[in-house]
């Protein structure tokens, strides 16, 4: 006979699911009703828009997203098609290409390593390598280059990033990435600026990690990221295996271009699996973040490395980058995370460094960046977590007879080759870049402009000649020169 105690608690935890999960479809709504814009303008009201409507307008197939709050994933919910063609909707377990997300997972898998002794955060990384050594030249004459420059994008390597491989298109073997030959659609991965002086973003870099991964493991880097991240935080949506097995085809998401019209093959082939391959969930990704989180403060029921280790991804080395992770924020407001961008994909994560409370986005297509921080932002609404708002800015003046003075091309060095922003006038008006995704940048001083796409500030520099010859960039908290080319 069952106890009377046992039913009236059942119905008392059933009742308290069942508003949980009201009180979560609540917030739902309200999120996917009130994405927010990065900017607003002083003094004007603050505009909305709905999820899906931009979805349409973007012509991204589908969004994924998963909320996690004070260590626990509150929701998952996913919006649209996973193929445009085929019409199959997304669901939360839907596999997406992480892209750069790839690196830190990567990361934790190194460092996984280094707490096992078996790597050192700060020895010469050829110590690790026997099938291939990264070349010496005068840059590594008084610095070699270690894991933790590497993680960091300090050691002063080449490639910024990788387009991948087409489905009729042959694979390198990882030598061949490093090197730069054929097959491989990549430059050689070198160090050409001196070691450990500047952040730099470098791609390559991670190139090298994953081959050093597999020296010390004697295992495929797939595998071995299986055994020392995915498998230890419950990652059990997640692979590094490229090409993704034919078994998991059905649970992917194909990838899209800025038309809508979906990639040749599906998705491209990521040979560079730490910088780049990594398929995954955004539940997946909420439960890394939790778990980086909670073993930097020492929390964690399961961890994979010293809280020291943990704690010091977290902790910027030059600019605004740990060890795989950005950084941004001070205080409780401090968050750590990344972007990523592979061919027909978009997403982010971002979670806080002393609540393990954050949000993790994927899409599938070309424009998923367009509204990725906008879900970001509407999330953080909702939750109250702080500096996340929009940022207000006032509108100033300037005169449009000058803007063709700061018409032009001008390079940041952040990446190699360096990024470079094209800034160009046309009727009366000024822009960040040519053709039909350029922004405009409006003024905020005679010759201080901000975009309204981003946190982006630019200040036009003149000589004492009164030539425009470079600019200052502000975006992310960070203050760059951009020279003009």
């Amino acid at each position: 006979m069952t106890n009377f105690r046992t039913v009236t608690l059942l119905t008392i935890l059933a009742a308290a699911t069942l508003a949980a999960q009201s009180a979560s479809e609540e917030r739902i709504r309200r999120i996917e009703a009130g994405l927010l814009p990065p900017v607003i303008l002083k003094g004007q009201p603050l505009r909305t828009s709905r999820l899906e409507d931009r979805m349409r307008q973007l012509k991204i197939p589908g969004v994924s997203v998963a909320v996690f709050d004070k260590g626990t994933i509150e929701w998952t919910r996913a919006w649209g098609v996973a193929d445009a063609t085929s019409g199959q909707k997304v669901d939360p377990d839907t596999l997406f290409q992480a892209a750069s997300l790839s690196k830190p997972v990567a990361a934790a898998a190194a460092l996984a390593l280094v707490a096992k002794g078996r790597m050192s955060l700060d020895a010469d990384i050829n110590t690790y390598l026997t099938t291939w050594k990264l070349p010496d030249n005068e840059f590594t004459a008084k610095q070699k280059v270690t894991l933790r420059h590497l993680l960091s994008h300090t050691g002063g390597v080449t490639v910024s990033g990788f387009r991948g491989y087409a489905a009729n298109e042959a694979i390198p073997t990882p030598l061949q990435l490093l090197d730069g030959t054929k097959p491989a659609n990549s430059a050689a991965v070198r160090v050409d600026i001196p070691v450990g002086t500047r952040y730099r973003y470098a791609g390559g870099g991670y190139s090298i990690v994953q081959l050093a991964i597999e020296e010390v493991t004697k295992k495929s880097f797939a595998d071995a990221a299986r055994e020392l991240v995915l498998e230890p935080l419950g990652m059990r949506h997640s692979t590094y295996a490229q090409p993704l097995p034919a078994e998991l085809h059905r649970s992917a998401a194909t990838g899209h271009r800025a038309s809508g019209e979906p990639v040749a093959g599906r998705w491209h082939i990521h040979p560079e699996q730490a910088a780049a391959g990594l398929w995954t969930t955004p539940e997946d990704l909420a439960r890394f973040a939790i778990a980086i989180q909670q073993m930097a403060a020492g929390t964690a029921k399961t961890g994979i490395m010293s809280r020291e280790l943990a704690a010091a991804m977290m902790q910027p080395v030059i600019d605004d980058y740990g060890l795989g992770l950005g950084i941004s924020g001070t205080g409780r407001e401090t968050r750590f995370g990344h972007g990523g961008s592979n061919v027909g994909f978009r997403c982010t994560f971002m979670a806080f460094k002393d609540s393990a409370s954050g949000v993790a986005v994927m899409t599938n297509g070309d424009r998923g960046a367009e509204i990725l921080q906008d879900i970001v932002r509407a999330v953080a609404r909702e939750y109250g977590w702080p500096g996340l708002a929009p940022l207000e800015r006032t509108l100033g003046s300037a005169d449009p007879a000058a803007y063709k003075d700061f018409a032009g091309r001008y390079e940041i060095p952040i990446r190699s080759p360096p990024v470079v922003m094209v800034i160009e006038t046309d009727g009366g008006k000024l822009y960040r870049g040519s053709g039909p995704s350029r922004v405009e940048l409006l003024p905020e001083s005679s010759a201080t402009f901000f975009a309204m796409d981003s946190d982006m500030r630019v200040e036009f520099i003149r000589d004492p000649n009164g030539k425009v010859t470079e600019a200052r960039v502000w975006q992310g908290g960070i203050e760059r020169k951009a020279t003009r080319r």
